[in-house]
């Protein structure tokens, strides 16, 4: 097993690559930030300089292929999917944002370049590295007999300044954004999401309240917005049936979660796995449930 650090190349500026992508890469010890690309020079530069300095801030995205292993996207999905497709088609292992792609059609191009290619790929649904996650999960499925579920996530973080540049996160709101997330742990506890029931959004608080089905006869609910000033922000998850209630309460650091996600990603490509719970296949299937909660909208 190679345990040379994997050099890894940052697509993107915005407070997500600032915040998450650019340290977290910097500061594992298996992978090694080394190339920073973003559509503003001076932006790439510091981010680069935030994360230790040791990441070289190229001139383009070709540049940034010539010099890496992997690829680590921090960018909207309409830039995301057509730079990803590039970048496995090089034969780059890839960590990806949610949502994958800007349509499904899109996203089932880029997983099958992605299948052919046999490159690692992971998404940063950083809930699901969380160890008081996967916790939860392990006692949801040594349990057993639920009948259904619930999430709400209710945040602020599109009246917050640091996101009034994302045009992507305004125009899709709490689905777009937080909707992967939701979606992926309801998914992940109760079995595969099959049918969206039910869709409303609410112009007032820009709200999303959604009515999932499960292949296990699950039934699931979830509410989400990101135009809400609870402080603290509000993450929970519940499951429920013949063995009672089970909570979860998924806020925590982002950090240590992408730290996590980091580990799985090495130990991939050392391996040569390329399948993974989270990995791209998994950001197709929530992509087709964004697009089916936008369709049952569309027919009221």
């Amino acid at each position: 097993m190679n345990d040379t650090p994997l050099r890894v190349g940052l697509v993107g500026a915005g407070p997500w690559a600032h915040r998450v992508h650019g340290p977290g890469t910097a500061a594992h010890p298996g992978t090694e930030l080394a190339a920073v690309w973003a559509r503003r020079p001076e932006a790439a530069a510091s981010v680069a300089a935030a994360s230790g300095g040791r990441a070289t801030p190229v001139a383009s995205f070709d540049d940034l292929l010539a010099t890496v292993d992997a690829v680590t996207f921090a960018v909207p999905p309409a830039v995301q999917a057509p730079l990803a497709l590039r970048a496995v088609e090089a034969g780059k292992h890839v960590i990806l944002e949610k949502p994958l792609a800007s349509s499904v059609a899109e996203a089932e191009q880029l997983v099958a370049a992605a299948e052919r290619a046999r490159v690692a790929t992971l998404m940063v649904l950083t809930f699901r590295y969380g160890a008081d996650v996967t916790d939860w999960l392990a006692r949801v499925h040594r349990t057993g007999g639920w009948h259904g579920g619930s999430a709400r996530w209710l945040a602020a973080t599109l009246l917050e300044t640091g996101y009034e540049a994302s045009p992507w996160r305004h125009d899709g709101g709490a689905l777009a954004d937080i909707g992967p997330h939701t979606f992926d742990l309801l998914d992940a506890a109760l079995g595969t999401i099959t049918d969206v029931l039910h869709a409303h959004f609410a112009e007032q608080g820009q709200v999303w309240h959604v009515l999932l089905g499960h292949e296990s006869g699950a039934t699931s609910t979830a509410t989400m917005t990101m135009h809400t000033p609870a402080d603290p922000q509000i993450t929970d998850f519940a499951v429920f049936g013949a063995q009672g209630y089970l909570h979860l309460d998924a806020g925590g650091d982002a950090g240590p979660r992408y730290a996590a996600l980091l580990d799985e990603f090495v130990g991939m490509v050392r391996t040569g796995r390329t399948e993974h719970p989270t990995d791209i296949r998994r950001g197709l299937h929530l992509q087709r449930l964004l697009h089916a909660v936008t369709a049952r909208i569309a027919e009221r």
